[in-house]
């Protein structure tokens, strides 16, 4: 009889007969055909492997949404420039009289669209200076109490009717565009003034104190996580205020600051119709470009972390 080397495997014995387990489905060769279910913890395992060598998991997992789709790029520009299309055509074709024609020579339309694009830039420019540092000095400890005086404020300017804010401002300050333009930003400091306050007041204290906590110093926080986390919210004021600028400057040719109002005006005062609709046409697409464009802003300028996956 040969020995048997002890550790060696032991040929498998067949069942007994008498045992109770021989009639049962689940034998060797029924486990062999039976495929192997992971649990929910080996999946995330292997899909962590496959992720560190650089396999996607998924299609649908791997794939980022982009920030600026083309159809968010194209499609209001391309709408707009049909409609300016068409006006231009219908003009082309239209007959026009004399005070029609002497309100649109000599670059009359050209001047007024550029008159009112200096006029938004400008006074949303002086906005954004004004406004946002503002927001930030009222959120400090120091001069929190000072808040509810400051949108109490802004809140009186926006509530004041347009033209007789623009009439006051001429007493005060005579016929110009100086007058249009301080009537224009009192108009529209509101919105981002307070999307700033709101959008600082809205951060978590956790992330605050523990930006704290690892040595950073108040003006690092502020620059560093404090305003990024609150730049979608400025940013919706601004664009909101851009808007409004564009509105607001049609009346700036009642204190003689010129625009597009200039056109609308003259329409209406002469009873021309064509004059009339071509300021309200331009001033339409004006508002809709600068909003679309401070849209495109909005997204691109917002941090990437605090976009919602969906």
């Amino acid at each position: 009889m040969t020995p048997k080397h002890r550790g060696a495997p032991r040929d498998p014995e067949p069942p007994h007969a008498d045992s109770p387990y021989t009639d049962s489905p689940y034998t060797e060769s029924s486990y062999a055909d039976t495929p192997y279910a992971a649990s929910p913890r080996e999946e995330d395992e292997a899909a962590g492997a496959a992720g560190r060598e650089g396999a996607p998991t998924s299609p649908v997992a791997a794939r980022q949404p982009r920030r600026v789709t083309w159809r968010k790029v194209t499609v209001l520009p391309a709408v707009l420039a049909v409609v300016l299309l068409a006006t231009w055509l219908w003009f082309a074709q239209a007959d026009l009289d004399s005070i029609s024609e002497n309100a649109l020579s000599d670059g009359q339309v050209g001047k007024a669209l550029r008159q009112h694009v200096e006029l938004t830039a400008i006074s949303t420019f002086f906005v954004l200076v004004i406004a946002i540092p503002l927001g930030i000095l009222l959120t400090r400890r120091a001069f929190r109490k000072g808040a509810p005086v400051a949108m109490a404020l802004a809140n009186m300017g926006q509530a004041t009717p347009a033209i007789g804010l623009l009439a006051l401002l001429v007493i005060w300050l005579g016929i110009g565009e100086k007058a249009a333009l301080t009537g224009i930003i009192i108009y529209a400091v509101l919105p981002v003034l307070s999307n700033t306050i709101a959008g600082l007041r809205a951060n978590d204290p956790t992330l605050l104190e523990a930006a704290r906590g690892i040595g950073m110093s108040p003006l690092g926080v502020l620059a560093k996580v404090e305003l990024p986390l609150a730049v979608p919210l400025i940013l919706a004021g601004v664009r909101t205020a851009l808007v409004l600028n564009v509105g607001t400057a049609t009346l700036a040719t009642f204190g003689g600051g010129g625009g597009l109002g200039v056109l609308i005006t003259t329409g209406i005062t002469n009873q021309r119709m064509p004059v009339l609709l071509l300021g309200s046409i331009l001033t339409v697409v004006l508002a809709l470009l600068v909003d679309w464009l401070a849209s495109l802003a909005e997204l691109v300028l917002s941090p990437r972390g605090l976009e919602v996956r969906s």
